[in-house]
C-alpha cells in the first residue's frame, strides 16, 4: 500500500476532492427513493432502514474524521447527516406504520449515541482504529442491506425493490473512497471499501440476472406481438 500511496500522494487533494463530490452526488440518489415513494403514495416495498444506516454512520463518519483530522471525512459527514435527517422525516411522513419507524429511529438513535460516548472515553491512542472498526461494520451493514431482500429476489425471480440508484452510485462511490483511503495509508478506509465494493458488484449483477417488473412485463408483451 506504501507504493501505491506514494505515487498517488501528489494527487491527495484533487481525488479527496473528487471523493468529497462524488460521495455527495451518491447521498442524493436517496431523493430517488424518495420520489418513488412520493409516486406510489405510500412506502409499500421500501424500508427505511438504508436512511437510518445512512444518518448514523454520517454521524459516525464526522466524529471519526474529527479523530483522524482529515476535511473530506468531516465534509461528508455532516451533509451526510443533513441530507439523510430530511430521507427519515420524508419517510415517516408517508409510512403508516409509524410506531414501528419511531421505534427503529429510537435504536438506532442510542446506538449511535454510545458509540460517540465511546469515543469520548477511549483511549486517544486506540480509539483510531477501535473506532474505526465500529464504523466498518456500520458501514458495511449499510451496504449490504439491500441483500436482506435476496430470497424474495431469487423466489419471485424480479430485483423490483431493490434501490438500483442507491447499489449503483454505492459501487462507484466505495471505489473512490478505497483509492482516497490508500493515499492517507488508512488501512481502516481500505479494507471497508475493498469489502463494500465487493457486495454493491454483487448486488449489482442480481440486476442482470433478474430483471425488474416493469422490464419483465415489457419483455413479456414484446414476446406476445412476435408470436
Amino acid at each position: 500500500m506504501d507504493a501505491a500511496a506514494n505515487v498517488l500522494q501528489p494527487y491527495k487533494e484533487i481525488i479527496g476532492h473528487v471523493t468529497k463530490i462524488m460521495t455527495v452526488a451518491r447521498m442524493l440518489s436517496g431523493s430517488l427513493i424518495c420520489w418513488d415513494i412520493y409516486k406510489q403514495g405510500s412506502t409499500r416495498g421500501i424500508g427505511i432502514m438504508p436512511f437510518l444506516l445512512g444518518l448514523a454512520l454520517s454521524i459516525l463518519n464526522f466524529k471519526y474524521g474529527s479523530i483522524i483530522r482529515d476535511n473530506p471525512v468531516i465534509q461528508v459527514g455532516m451533509m451526510g447527516a443533513v441530507l439523510n435527517a430530511i430521507y427519515c422525516l420524508f419517510y415517516f411522513y408517508y409510512t403508516q406504520r409509524k410506531v414501528k419507524v419511531c421505534a427503529q429511529f429510537g435504536m438506532m438513535g442510542s446506538l449511535t449515541v454510545a458509540l460517540i460516548g465511546y469515543a469520548q472515553i477511549e483511549d486517544p491512542g486506540l480509539v483510531q482504529k477501535r473506532f474505526g472498526l465500529l464504523i466498518t461494520v456500520f458501514f458495511l451493514t449499510l451496504i449490504a442491506s439491500p441483500l436482506l431482500q435476496l430470497k424474495n429476489v431469487i423466489n419471485n425471480q424480479t430485483t423490483e425493490g431493490l434501490p438500483f440508484p442507491f447499489i449503483l452510485s454505492g459501487a462507484t462511490i466505495t471505489f473512490t473512497w478505497l483509492i482516497y483511503g490508500v493515499i492517507l495509508r488508512n488501512e481502516v478506509i481500505v479494507i471497508q471499501n475493498t469489502i463494500a465494493f465487493l457486495l454493491s458488484l454483487l448486488q449489482l449483477s442480481l440486476f442482470a440476472i433478474y430483471p425488474s417488473k416493469h422490464r419483465r412485463k415489457h419483455r413479456n408483451s414484446v414476446r406476445k406481438k412476435t408470436n
